[in-house]
């Protein structure tokens, strides 16, 4: 196809047609995000101000070295963001990790990784909607969390529904308002520690305390911190509605990832020499709110607070769903899901009904977790660490083994690198999530059995 073909206030170069007929793919989905856009779909996916929600629990995991917990993580993924980079370039398709292994090794490993990336993006919308309900509650106790996850949930659908453009124009002033909140957040933090309030005094100890320090105990927390992290890979399921270079995926995920890290580590570093007594929150739901009284009143907690419930609620649940929608697309248009998932809006040009399905599962599993958020976060963490590990293998086997590319720094070193430290996070996770997770798994393989029945499976 050459030239160019304009739709409804869009252009799709025969070049980028051309790219997925490569794959045998037809476009199907609107190509109309720009490497900004993309990018704001990074930092929105990592939320900047992540850390508000879990602080209590890495500061106690850490003994306190938050910031530490938070470079470690930060290095592993810059690793895993490097193997996004290669493989999206080389395959601009939907699908992430799924389509990455599917191609990079062989179609029985792909479906493998789909199915365990399933396990985390389908539950990641659930337990962001959960953080996002308790915040709110703790503002308005009188309303009950159902009725706003109900909520975020139906503004996030139909607007995901209506298009990914409109999303990102949403996100655009959401992620602005989050921003504006830390930066007031770290002037209020700052002023507080120079006025020596609550004993603050500047030092590094929450990047470095000889008197606590344990690689098992950091990396522990590490475990717990790369959730803050978890999302910034779903920005590669949007490669089919890029209108840029291929480059464009891999460039806003490394970017958008080194940007979003080192705001995690100021914040939590200015939050620890604040609040130095990491055994002593009264509760660790609650713990950075409560830091944030102390840096500013009341105020300034309720600020964060709101903030946290519309940055996850909104912006970091809307694009999760996104990208499960389009992974849930991706795996049906290949014959390995039902094949009603991979329908698109005949006017939106959007993936619709997965994009509903996402949010019928979302409701009833924020439902039966709704007490139990710690479990989930164990299920998440697992799906996206095994997930990342593959995706890793996949680097090296398609590049060095297939391609055999001489490249061994960008196709080797960095993959086994980044192999190396997620394999380690993955061995410090909790034993219940190695449980449920290995349950997945051989539910993965019974239903491949059924797919090899069918024939829908080489």
């Amino acid at each position: 196809m050459e030239g160019a073909v304009k739709t409804d206030n869009e252009v799709i170069t025969g070049k980028e047609d051309t790219a997925l007929e490569e794959f045998g793919y037809k476009q199907e989905l609107k190509r109309s995000l720009t490497f900004w856009d993309l990018l704001i779909y990074g930092l929105c996916l990592m939320v900047p101000i992540a850390p508000f929600a879990i602080y209590g629990y890495v500061a106690q995991a850490s003994s306190g070295m938050v910031a530490l917990a938070y470079l470690i993580g930060m290095v592993g993924m810059i690793f895993t963001a490097l193997s996004y980079a290669r493989m999206s370039e080389a395959f601009p398709i939907a699908g992430s990790v799924y389509s990455y292994a599917q191609r990079g090794i062989n179609e029985v490993v792909g479906f493998f990784a789909g199915w365990i990336f399933l396990l985390d993006y389908i539950f990641v919308p659930t337990l962001i909607y959960l953080v996002a309900a308790a915040a709110l509650s703790g503002v308005l106790p009188g309303i009950p969390m159902v009725a706003w996850i109900v909520f975020f949930i139906v503004v996030n659908t139909v607007l995901n529904i209506v298009g990914v453009k409109i999303t990102t124009t949403a996100l655009k002033i959401i992620l602005f308002i989050t921003l504006a909140v830390l930066i007031i957040f770290v002037i209020f933090g700052i002023i507080a520690i120079a006025n020596g309030v609550n004993g603050a005094e500047f030092s590094m100890k929450p990047l470095y305390d000889p008197d606590h320090f344990s690689i098992g105990l950091v990396m522990g927390a590490v475990s717990i911190a790369v959730l803050s992290f978890l999302g910034f890979d779903a920005v590669s399921t949007l490669s089919e509605e890029s209108k840029g270079e291929r480059k464009a995926i891999g460039k806003a995920i490394i970017f958008s990832l080194l940007a979003v890290g080192a705001l995690f580590i100021i914040q939590t570093w200015i939050a620890s020499l604040i609040y130095p007594d990491f055994n002593g929150f009264t509760n660790v739901d609650t713990a950075f709110y409560d830091i944030a009284a102390i840096a500013g009143g009341a105020w300034l907690k309720w600020t964060t607070a709101v903030a946290v419930a519309i940055a996850f609620g909104v912006a970091d649940a809307m694009i999760f769903q996104a990208a499960i929608a389009r992974l849930l697309f991706s795996m049906a248009r290949d014959k390995k899901l039902p094949a009603f998932l991979a329908k698109v809006h005949p006017k939106y040009q959007t993936p619709y009904t997965s994009t509903i399905i996402v949010a019928v599962i979302s409701l009833a599993v924020a439902t039966l977790f709704s007490t139990h958020m710690d479990n989930l976060t164990s299920i998440v963490n697992f799906g996206a660490l095994t997930g990342f590990m593959l995706l890793h293998i996949s680097v090296i086997n398609y590049f060095i083994r297939k391609k055999k590319s001489s490249d061994y720094l960008n196709h080797l070193i960095f993959p086994i690198v980044g192999l190396i430290i997620i394999g380690y996070v993955w061995i410090s996770l909790a034993p219940l999530a190695k449980l449920i997770g290995g349950i997945w798994i051989v539910l993965g393989a019974v239903y491949m059995i059924y797919l090899k029945f069918k024939k829908r499976l080489v």
